[in-house]
């Protein structure tokens, strides 16, 4: 099969890295791909939402596969793109990639069908917004802008102050444009999170093995948002009695209610979840595989990736038999000092491979170009040092084992990837 990858990001490395060892495989290509990616795939520079261009660029070169990466295009409509002009992809349309596209629509299918949630009101005006703000008088409070942005749309506000600033951002200085139209004000929940990815193909859902993200820029979770700072697989509390809960309470029925509503979506549907002391609640939907969830997940995948995309694309997923390591994975994010803010790039970036000859690491490539053959800083997020072991604990020293032999000027890192034991809320 000849494949292309869109994406450039350490999630789109993974998945590549992944298909890269399929017996299916015997060309792989990758849109804009990055430096990482070059070395198993032939990057193409196509930006990963100039739809028309990979079109024409799959159908010149006879793709029999396309995978999507981030949420962009899909959000977009890319799979319809791909469909139309007679092409298989992996993704889901963008009538079902509303859900990662539209918190206002993720949070309506929810109370529609009743798949447990936090409770919330949508405003389309900042003065309603504040003016419930200051009469709920709840704090933390949380408000989201209702489009994608980039993983650092959600504000967790501890009081007025904070949560006025959040509104102005969101809606009247357009921090995140367009996303910013409307903004969803919800409950505060309590908990801790758990991330779980979820293969379906319409008709069969199969969830892949647990994991957590760590999302704020600094140690103990403090500073701002940023797109995921770091992973680790599995959860500490996602127990089989959670995992039936989930399945019954919010996987099957997602899946179901967005059938119902003529949606189908094919693809992967992950949940950022929160088991509070009223249930295991939905925190938000993304339409695609998480980053850098990404990076514990598929490091545990024992199957072949591309063998499971097909299933999806085929509708026969129940078909395939997937397998998980019973082992544990981390992945620290190396970062360009000021990220998620102002940073710098183009820095030289030593010791990947020094790191690599640790047994069962991967240095998965976020944001970096090869200049002059040598690997450099090119985005905020740069590097995803991946370990493997038996347990959490090992494969955390393995992974800072690692970090410690990459070297790049203002490099940030944060210190405590899964190690907080009780990992309670966001």
């Amino acid at each position: 099969m000849k494949v292309l990858i869109v994406g450039g990001g350490g999630r789109e490395h993974t998945i590549a890295y992944k298909v890269s060892k399929s017996p299916l495989l015997t060309k792989l290509y990758a849109a804009p791909g990055n430096a990482g990616i070059s070395e198993v795939a032939e990057c193409v520079p196509i930006k990963a939402t100039d739809i028309d261009a990979l079109v024409k660029f799959a159908s010149e070169k006879e793709i029999d596969l396309t995978i999507v990466g981030p949420d962009d295009p899909l959000v977009m409509g890319i799979a319809d793109a791909f469909k139309n002009a007679g092409l298989r992809v992996f993704g889901p349309d963008k009538a079902a990639a509303i859900i990662e596209g539209s918190k206002v629509y993720s949070k309506e299918l929810m109370k529609k069908y009743n798949i447990p949630t936090a409770g919330y009101e949508v405003f389309d005006d900042s003065v309603k917004a504040l003016e419930y703000i200051k009469q709920q008088n709840t704090y933390p409070t949380v408000i989201k802008a209702e489009g994608l942005a980039l993983g650092k749309g959600v504000i967790i506000a501890n009081d007025y102050e904070t949560a006025a600033n959040a509104i102005d951002d969101i809606m009247e200085k357009k921090v995140f444009g367009d996303s910013g139209n409307r903004v969803v004000i919800e409950e505060f929940l309590t908990g801790p999170e758990i991330s779980v990815l979820t293969f379906t193909d319409g008709k069969t859902i199969v969830p892949m093995v647990s994991a957590q993200d760590h999302k704020r820029a600094f140690d103990n979770d403090e500073g701002l948002n940023t797109g995921g700072m770091g992973t680790f697989s599995p959860s500490r509390i996602y127990t089989k009695e959670l995992e039936k809960e989930c399945m019954d309470n919010i996987f099957v029925p997602t899946m179901n209610a967005l059938n119902a509503e003529g949606r189908t979506f094919k693809g992967v549907i992950f949940f950022g979840l929160m088991s509070t002391e009223k249930g295991v609640k939905v925190i938000e939907y993304n339409a695609r595989f998480g980053d850098p969830e990404t990076q514990v997940v598929l490091s545990r995948l024992e199957s072949d990736l591309l063998e499971i995309i097909n299933a999806v694309v085929d509708e026969k997923l129940a078909d395939v038999d997937v397998v998980w390591g019973d082992n544990a994975a981390v992945c620290v994010v190396m970062a360009s000092g000021g990220y998620p803010t102002k940073y710098q790039t183009g820095y030289p970036i030593t010791g990947i491979e020094e790191a690599e000859k640790i047994p069962d690491v991967k240095v998965y490539h976020a944001g970096t170009k090869l200049q002059g053959g040598v690997y450099c800083t090119a985005g905020g997020r740069v590097l995803g040092v991946t370990a493997v072991d038996g347990d959490l604990d090992k494969a955390i020293k393995k992974a800072y084992d690692a970090v410690s032999k990459i070297d790049f000027k203002d490099k940030h890192f944060r210190k405590d990837i899964g190690i907080k034991k009780d990992l309670i809320a966001r």
